[in-house]
């Protein structure tokens, strides 16, 4: 029989399969359309009866991965109302068990909890609810437009979490024992929440995938980009021009821009916070507002804002791969060019000598690679575990260092997704076929570990023992991993 709870909005009906029990596309809010769009997140709808949960439900506003990089990251789009939703896997017969929240990356512009490699089966058979999270993106999520509460998307993140505080009890998962995780633009979400008043006492445990604790940007220079894309549609940047707008069109004016900055990084024009805080790839993502955002998340947590919780941060060991080998611009890159990149992007004094010696043989394209990972994720990664440890706050470290067939891309950015989540099934764009099941599940394992007591099974990582288990074929701890390149980014 499928099974039945009662959530804030009425009853919802799930299916139950082989042990665990599935409620797909739950609204957490009213739907935020058309001037609800630049609206903080209202309460939900009540519905009459019993209401199917059975089917994802619609997607934020997005569009799919443009051609290449949509060779290996899947898309998910679905345009409708509801799309401020959760989706919750439980055991069958669970009562108090941990919760893990999924938030998705998507350089903040695209992503969606239905995304099949982030099917939360595999964590409930393991004794875990797990809760997938939608929110506001791109321009309705992080634009600063008059009239709009700054940071919708992050406050959409904070309404899910009260969401998961009221609820989750009907599911079976313990509210008081919840731990937040997310990858890219969602670990630097979780980063966030971490310092952010609004989140305070929603969650006790947090995981940090391949994201660091510095993106975020100025309002001045937010207002720049907004302004551009307001320009761009022949609007006014107000939420009262832009409720009246297609949504479809808003995605394409963001894009236009975005590809803008990226094709033209001027501070002058664009604000130097948007091209630090958004690596050079990002357009729109959390603003410093003195509200939700009170200040870096960074600074925040080395100041104590998230003491005594206990984090599990890492990266994967090629994370810039993906960026740059679909693309061919690795391929494109001449030893000539690298001093050029050096200054242009002020990389320390002697990077690019010190990245060529360890690895002799490396192209021009393989050593900006290695050297824009450790830049964009792995220096800010560490720099946040450094601010936390400071604060009394426990913390592991991993690193994804196998690597894959598929592309040339190694350990790229995402590849733990799959691993993570033990859907190696539901991966094979980007993990291959045949990618090591034994491995996926030494990650799982791990991060359900950690849900549980907040160990995930290797010492813990300090300033004066960085400690990190690199989950490879074998998987091994190993102290301070290249540690003299790291160093150039401290």
């Amino acid at each position: 029989m499928d099974p039945v709870v009662r959530v804030s909005g009425g009853l919802v009906r799930g299916a139950s399969r082989d042990g665990v029990n599935a409620f797909l596309g739950i609204p957490y809010a009213a739907p935020a359309v058309g001037a609800d769009r630049y609206r903080a997140p209202q309460p939900v709808v009540p519905w009459d009866g019993e209401r199917s949960a059975t089917a994802h439900g619609p997607t934020a506003a997005q569009s799919a991965y443009p051609t290449p990089m949509d060779t290996v990251l899947p898309s998910s789009v679905d345009p409708g109302d509801d799309y401020l939703s959760v989706s919750v896997w439980a055991p069958e017969g669970a009562d108090a068990l941990p919760v893990m929240v999924w938030i998705h990356g998507g350089a903040f512009v695209r992503g969606a909890s239905s995304v099949a490699t982030y099917d939360g089966t595999a964590f409930a058979r393991d004794g875990v609810v797990l809760v997938g999270v939608n929110y506001r993106l791109g321009v309705p999520g992080f634009a600063v437009l008059e009239g709009a509460p700054t940071n919708l998307g992050l406050r959409d993140q904070v309404a899910a979490l009260e969401w998961v505080r009221d609820n989750v009890t009907a599911f079976g998962g313990n509210p008081d024992d919840v731990t937040v995780f997310g990858e890219s633009a969602g670990g630097m979400s979780v980063a966030t929440l971490m310092a952010s008043p609004a989140a305070k006492g929603l969650f006790h445990r947090a995981v940090i995938q391949s994201g660091g604790g510095t993106a975020v940007c100025s309002l001045e220079d937010a207002r720049k980009v907004s302004g551009e894309i307001a320009a761009h549609l022949g609007v006014p940047a107000t939420a009262e021009a832009f409720g009246a707008l297609d949504p479809e069109a808003v995605v394409a004016a963001q894009t236009t821009i975005g590809l803008a900055i990226q094709a033209d990084p001027d501070p002058a024009r664009w604000g130097a916070s948007v091209l630090r805080g958004g690596l050079g790839i990002m357009s729109l993502f959390p603003v410093v507002d003195g509200d939700v955002v009170p200040g870096v998340p960074e600074e925040l947590i080395a100041q104590g804002a998230a003491a005594g919780m206990p984090l599990l941060i890492g990266t994967t060991r090629d994370e810039f791969r993906l960026f740059l080998v679909p693309t061919g611009i690795a391929g494109g890159v001449t030893a000539e060019l690298l001093p050029v990149l050096a200054a242009r992007y002020g990389w320390p004094e002697g990077t690019i000598e010190r990245y060529a010696t360890n690895r002799p043989g490396a192209s021009p394209g393989d050593l900006m690679c290695a050297v824009l990972t450790d830049a964009a994720f792995r220096g800010p990664s560490t720099r946040l575990a450094a601010g936390h440890h400071a604060a009394g706050g426990a913390v592991q470290f991993y690193e994804l260092g196998w690597e894959t067939k598929v592309a040339d891309l190694g350990a790229c950015h995402a590849l733990e997704l799959a691993f993570v989540f033990d859907t190696l099934a539901d991966a094979v764009l980007m993990a291959g076929e045949g990618a090591p099941q034994e491995l996926a599940g030494q990650m799982h394992a791990a991060w359900v570990a950690f849900a549980g007591d907040g160990d995930a099974g290797w010492p813990a990582w300090t300033p004066e023992h960085p400690s990190v288990m690199v989950f490879d074929l074998p998987s091994e701890v190993v102290e301070g991993p290249r540690g003299d390149e790291l160093a150039l980014w401290e």
